[in-house]
């Protein structure tokens, strides 16, 4: 078994500890052996404070865990002992202000075909960008954080802004490996660890733009995924632009109708951004999608609330806002905090 040197450094105790690590099962666990470990490690990461998700697929787990940093460096101790796996690869590690799982999810069944080179579809995009995509998608998939990290630089360093990075490299580098996943050609710990990889690469690209200078607002807006959405690239990189232009930022992960409306009762925000997969046309979610934007606007009344609506399907103008109930259908991510304030601003004075 590799073994990965204790990196969580003290930080202030109101932030998070987070890891994202995959390995190979030593044995192929059955059923039973598998509900087990769950169960037990549901019960040790409520004890210690730490939430995450866990991943089994042809004899591989991908693990993203967060907690208090004391918790952290416990729980990893022992997860480098357990004999059950081994080949151990940190893929990520970071600080965050909040937690991005509420609960230990369960197990996800995947599929066991073998590996195949992702292809960037053709596009209108120039050849050179989509030289670039295919890049970012095969870093991504390869879950090379430093390789992806030096393009956002490079391209930094050429001119491209944040904006441009996001819109023209990461978005269509997620819908590239969704249709990936959805022609068998990778599973489903690779389409994650891929988002994964993009979602950082959004963040470095934020950090390394933006001018930190944008005044505070007096919005507040919850960004929220669909209930039981699990790619959560879209809702995260919209909190580093609301948050940058001077956005109160809640963010939720819920996993009903009635988790996202007790949110959104508890917080009354200005605006609510409900997002479907970036990756994967989730179609079959549309119906469900209009059920959960009535169910939010039930809380309205005293507090209008400005409801936002995005993911692949609106990115491709499979559906609009209007199909679903919403006031504003994002195309991208990009330029989304204006849109919102502009209509947050409209409900006020209307």
């Amino acid at each position: 078994m590799t073994a990965q040197t204790d990196s969580f450094a003290p930080n202030p105790s109101d932030w998070l500890a987070c890891l994202t690590y995959k390995s190979v099962a030593t044995a192929a666990p059955s059923n039973h052996d598998l509900d087990q470990m769950v169960a037990k490690a549901r019960a040790r990461n409520r004890s210690l404070q730490v939430t995450g998700m866990l991943l089994f697929e042809n004899g591989r787990f991908l693990q993203t865990l967060e907690g208090p940093a004391k918790s952290m460096r416990a729980l990893w101790s022992s997860i480098q002992r357990d004999n059950r796996h081994d080949h151990i690869e940190v893929l990520s590690e970071h600080i965050a202000s909040a937690r991005l799982f509420t609960n230990w999810d369960l197990l996800v069944d995947g599929r066991f075909d073998h590996l195949a080179p992702v292809r960037v579809a053709a596009s209108s995009a120039p050849a050179a960008v989509e030289a670039h995509i295919a890049r970012l998608v095969d870093l991504a998939l390869n879950a090379d954080d430093l390789g992806l990290n030096a393009a956002i630089a490079e391209f930094g360093e050429q001119g491209w802004t944040a904006d441009a990075i996001v819109t023209l490299l990461i978005e269509p580098a997620a819908r590239a490996l969704g249709d990936a996943w959805l022609e068998d050609a990778c599973t489903e710990i690779d389409l994650t660890i891929g988002l994964s990889m993009l979602q950082l690469a959004g963040h470095t690209a934020r950090q390394n733009h933006s001018m930190h200078t944008i005044r505070a607002s007096r919005y507040r807006i919850l960004l929220a995924t669909a209930p039981g959405e699990q790619h959560m690239l879209g809702t995260s990189l919209l909190a580093d632009q609301f948050f940058d232009h001077g956005w109160h930022v809640d963010m939720a992960f819920p996993d009903s109708d009635e988790a996202l409306a007790n949110q959104i009762e508890a917080e009354r925000p200005d605006a609510v951004d409900i997002g479907l997969s970036d990756a994967c046309p989730r179609r079959h979610a549309l119906a469900n999608l209009r059920a959960t934007v009535q169910h939010s606007r039930l809380l309205g009344a005293a507090h209008p609330t400005v409801v936002s609506v995005g993911g692949r399907l609106f990115a491709e103008a499979a559906a609009t806002a209007m199909s679903v109930g919403a006031d504003h259908a994002r195309k991208g991510l990009a330029g989304t905090s204006i849109r919102i304030a502009e209509l947050v601003k409209r409900n006020r004075t209307s």
